[in-house]
C-alpha cells in the first residue's frame, strides 16, 4: 500500500496546538466529507465524521493538537515570556524556530546562566525581531500560542516531521474511513486537547457512548543507542497497546486484536509505555466504563520538533484498524 506524502505533510506542517485546532481540523474535514454520511463538531471542539450502520457502535479516536507554547508576557524590549501547552522538556526548546497562528515567527533564546543544569522554562524567552514592547504587540499578543517548525523530509521508508504526535493517527483514521466496510456504526472522532489531559476525548465518550473505542496514537520505540528497555521497534509493524500510564488495557481487547493480525498475517508488535497515555486512559473509564484498545505507530524522538516513522508500520497501523473494525 503507498502512502499519500502529500495528505500526510500537510497534515504534520498545520498549526494546531491543544485549544487552538482549526486548521488541522478543517484539512481533515476536507479529506473526510465524502466518506462519511455526516460531520459534526461537540461543545468542546472534537470533531466526529459519523457512519451510518445498524450494528455495535465503534468509536475511533485520533487527536488532532500538538505541543505548543502560549504567551503569558511582554517586556519592554519586546521578549516574549511563555509557559508549555503539553509536556515539553525544556532542553528541547532552545533555539528552536516557532510559528503563531498568523505566520509569524520567532526563535526560542535563553538568559545566560553560568550552569546550564539550572535551566528552566522562567530562563527561556522568544525573540521575534521587536525592539520594544509596543513593537512585539503589532505581531503577537499576550495569549497567543505558538507552534515549533520542523521540516517534513522522507528517506527511504522513513518519515520525519514536526507533530507526528498524532497527526500520523489522525492519517491512518482518515485511510480507514476511505476504505472500511461495515454494518456497524461508526464515529471517527478527532479530538482536541489530548496533550493537556484528553479532555476532547472525555466529552467524546461521555456524549456517544460506544460499545468498543480504538485509539490510534504515537508510541515510543527502543532501538536507538541506549534507549529505554522496550521491544518497539521502527519497521516491525503496528504496536497494540497492553499498558501505559493512564490504562491497562482489557485482556479480551488485547487478544482480539493479536487474534486478528495473525488472522489477516499483519506485522504487529506488543507494546508497554512506561512514561505517558493516549486517548483510550479517558474513554476507558467514561460513565459505566467503555471496552477500549489502542493501535500505536512506532515513533522515535517523540515530542520533538524531529520525530521519525516508518510508512511500513502505518501501512500495518491502517490495515490492524480496518481488520478489527471489520470483524
Amino acid at each position: 500500500m503507498s502512502i499519500d506524502l502529500d495528505l500526510l505533510k500537510k497534515l504534520t506542517q498545520s498549526y494546531g496546538p491543544s485549544g487552538n485546532e482549526k486548521n488541522v481540523l478543517e484539512h481533515i474535514k476536507e479529506e473526510a466529507k465524502n466518506y462519511c454520511d455526516e460531520i459534526y463538531f461537540d461543545n468542546i471542539g472534537n470533531m466526529i465524521c459519523k457512519k451510518n450502520g445498524g450494528g455495535k457502535k465503534i468509536m475511533i479516536t485520533a487527536h488532532s493538537d500538538e505541543l505548543g507554547l502560549l504567551i503569558t508576557h511582554i517586556d519592554e524590549n519586546g521578549f516574549l515570556r511563555f509557559v508549555p501547552i503539553g509536556s515539553i522538556k525544556v532542553e528541547n526548546c532552545l533555539y528552536k524556530r516557532v510559528e503563531f497562528y498568523n505566520g509569524f515567527n520567532g526563535i526560542v533564546g535563553i538568559e545566560h546562566l553560568d550552569d546550564k543544569k539550572d535551566i528552566k522554562f522562567d530562563n527561556l524567552y522568544i525573540d521575534i525581531g521587536a525592539e520594544s514592547r509596543e513593537d512585539a504587540e503589532k505581531f503577537v499578543k499576550v495569549g497567543d500560542s505558538a507552534v515549533f517548525k520542523g521540516e517534513f523530509f522522507t528517506n527511504g521508508s522513513r518519515i520525519f516531521s514536526k507533530a507526528i504526535d498524532d497527526r500520523i493517527g489522525c492519517y491512518v483514521a482518515l485511510e480507514t474511513l476511505k476504505d472500511i466496510k461495515t454494518v456497524n456504526e461508526l464515529y471517527f472522532v478527532f479530538t482536541v486537547q489530548e496533550e493537556v489531559g484528553a479532555r476532547g476525548a472525555t466529552t467524546a465518550a461521555y456524549n456517544i457512548e460506544p460499545d468498543l473505542s480504538i485509539s490510534v496514537d504515537v508510541t515510543s520505540t527502543g532501538d536507538t543507542p541506549k534507549s529505554k528497555n522496550t521491544v518497539v521497534s521502527l519497521g516491525k509493524g503496528a504496536a497494540i497497546k497492553v499498558k501505559d500510564r493512564s490504562i491497562i488495557v482489557n485482556p479480551k481487547i488485547k487478544e482480539f486484536m493479536v487474534d486478528i493480525a495473525k488472522k489477516y498475517s499483519i506485522p504487529y508488535q506488543m507494546e508497554i509505555l512506561e512514561l505517558g497515555g493516549t486517548d483510550a486512559g479517558s474513554i476507558h473509564m467514561t460513565k459505566g466504563g467503555i471496552p477500549s484498545g489502542v493501535i500505536s505507530i512506532p515513533t522515535r524522538y517523540v515530542h520533538s520538533i524531529s520525530e521519525e516513522i516508518d510508512i511500513n508500520d502505518v501501512n500495518a497501523s491502517i490495515e490492524l484498524l480496518k481488520r478489527v473494525i471489520e470483524n
